[in-house]
């Protein structure tokens, strides 16, 4: 019996690696302050769960594969507002991004076909990629220079005859890098120039912390209608991660049709969700700048304490809720497992997702951490206080001994 060369290349999740170690720590008695996955503690709308439990059909029957009626109208009318009018024809619902992500991936790759992705980049990527038996060619970028990767000149440095797309995370995840609209425009000449499809993967549209930004969105680009595949999705957006609800939206027809092949393997997206997705669109904006308020609150408190850290470097991240940053250690990942096995303050220690698995790049990203800043203010100050703490004695009783071990 043999597994499949594709599942083999799949790495297990870096946000997730950890929890059998969070478990034995929390049998210890530690309290675990969780920085290492997305998960909003803001309050999820009511309207969702008003809207479920207002249903009332006598039978749970599939929904229409391309998803539900009502839903991709709520999906128009918010891509309305953005001013992109999209067909009812160019709006496909998944299951939750990630869905989108791996039929798209399944729909444009072949064996040994490439995708351009900015590295550090959200690490199931790399599966989605794979599952499809692609290759990533790796944009590179470093925390000196904030993580930024638009330029014409790498960009098109890494093109070959087997690329296929070039995506992006726009806000990025794990950087909080938001392109200005003249790098956006440069990217998505260079889709069209090359005949490439440009993903991107907008999912924390609304969580940008500058103004002059505005709401970005590649569709507001018409020349690339048929390079473009936005990614999108309720969960970071509405603070619904649970509903699992997504959608690819393109105007690429032929792209359309493949993608709806693929959605043989889950029949329909789950009925409930869609109903109580579809009343998530008519939640007031307000809601959208209560919780951006609150984020850039938490990422000022971050980058504060970090840069309180000797040694470490971070740049002030512009949108998304994540930072990224080098810490003064020598491997974040060996680290993390001694902050869960070793180390608490006052019974307290803390996870975050080490930086290794977010490049594609062999030996980079070792000493960098993605830091999701979702848990309450007080929380995330104690956090950082205790990661502060860790790093100290990490330095003194960790490497300290390397360094002696070597010299010896």
């Amino acid at each position: 019996m043999q597994i499949s060369i594709n599942a083999n290349r799949c790495e297990p999740s870096p946000m997730r690696k950890f929890h059998p170690y969070a478990v034995a720590a929390e049998a210890q008695g530690k309290k675990i302050y969780h920085l290492n996955i997305g998960q909003p503690d803001l309050p999820t709308p009511p309207a969702y769960y008003e809207a479920i439990r207002n249903f009332d059909e006598k039978t749970l029957a599939y929904d229409a594969s391309p998803g539900n009626a009502g839903l991709i109208k709520a999906v128009q009318k918010y891509y309305k507002k953005l001013n992109v009018s999209l067909d009812p024809q160019d709006i496909l619902i998944t299951t939750g991004g990630s869905e989108a992500l791996l039929l798209t991936c399944l729909s444009i790759l072949d064996p040994y076909t490439e995708v351009i992705i900015p590295e550090p980049y959200y690490p199931n990527y790399t599966t989605f990629v794979h599952a499809a038996g692609g290759v990533i060619r790796a944009l590179p970028t470093n925390p000196w220079e904030g993580y930024r990767y638009a330029s014409r000149e790498r960009i098109e440095s890494l093109i070959t005859k087997n690329t296929r797309a070039i995506m992006i995370t726009n806000p990025g995840n794990p950087t909080g890098v938001v392109l200005s609209h003249e790098e956006m425009r440069m990217i998505a000449d260079i889709a069209k120039e090359h005949d490439l499809f440009l993903i991107c993967d907008e999912v924390y549209r609304e969580f940008c912390y500058d103004d002059k930004f505005g709401v970005p969105t590649m569709a507001h680009f018409r020349d690339i209608d048929e390079n473009l595949v936005i990614i999108d999705s309720v969960s970071k957006r509405f603070s619904a991660c649970g509903a699992r609800i997504g959608c690819v939206v393109t105007r690429n027809k032929e792209l359309q049709s493949a993608l709806l092949k693929f959605c043989q393997s889950r029949l329909s997206v789950a009925t409930i969700d869609q109903i109580g997705a579809t009343a998530l669109y008519d939640v007031d904006h307000e809601f959208f700048q209560i919780a951006k308020d609150e984020y850039r609150r938490r990422r000022d408190t971050v980058v504060s304490k970090l840069r309180q850290i000797p040694g470490v470097v971070v740049e002030e991240p512009m949108g998304a809720f994540y930072v990224m940053a080098s810490l003064p250690v020598d491997d974040t990942d060996k680290f993390q497992y001694w902050l869960l096995e070793q180390f608490s303050d006052r019974g307290d220690t803390v996870m975050f997702a080490p930086g290794a698995p977010f490049y594609e790049t062999p030996g980079k990203g070792l000493n960098e951490v993605r830091i999701a800043y979702v848990l309450n203010q007080a929380d995330l100050e104690r956090a950082m206080d205790v990661l502060a703490k860790g790093i100290a004695l990490y330095q003194h009783q960790v490497m300290k001994v390397k360094s002696h071990s070597v010299e010896a």
